[in-house]
């Protein structure tokens, strides 16, 4: 028997029971990425497509093999920035968010 949960069956329930989470998990995916940290950002992506919309859905919304968008989120993975525009695009239809992209303030 079991001690431990699996990791992303954890984050699965997470976000069941916590919309706010999975909405959260979207945007440290994106605060990653817009920092530089893109192979942490494409973890947690993945975590979150797993979580919410799936592989097989996503790849049937962008079109693309679910074989490819798993490779392309991998740490070693090197998505275009049209697959991850479509990708972020496909989570925020899924979630129902708008991403807030307004820039409180600049600092040189």
């Amino acid at each position: 028997m079991a001690l431990t949960r699996d990791f992303k069956e954890t984050i699965k329930k997470r976000v069941e029971s916590d919309p706010d989470f999975a909405k959260s998990l979207l945007h440290e995916a994106i605060d990653l990425m817009l920092d530089g940290d893109s192979v942490t950002a494409k973890l947690v992506l993945r975590d979150l497509i797993n979580a919410t919309v799936g592989f097989e859905r996503l790849a049937e919304e962008v079109q693309k093999p679910s074989k490819s968008l798993h490779r392309m989120l991998s740490a070693s993975g090197n998505p275009t920035m049209d697959n991850l525009s479509a990708i972020f695009a496909t989570i925020k239809k899924a979630l129902h968010v708008r991403i807030d992209t307004r820039v409180d303030s600049l600092q040189a």
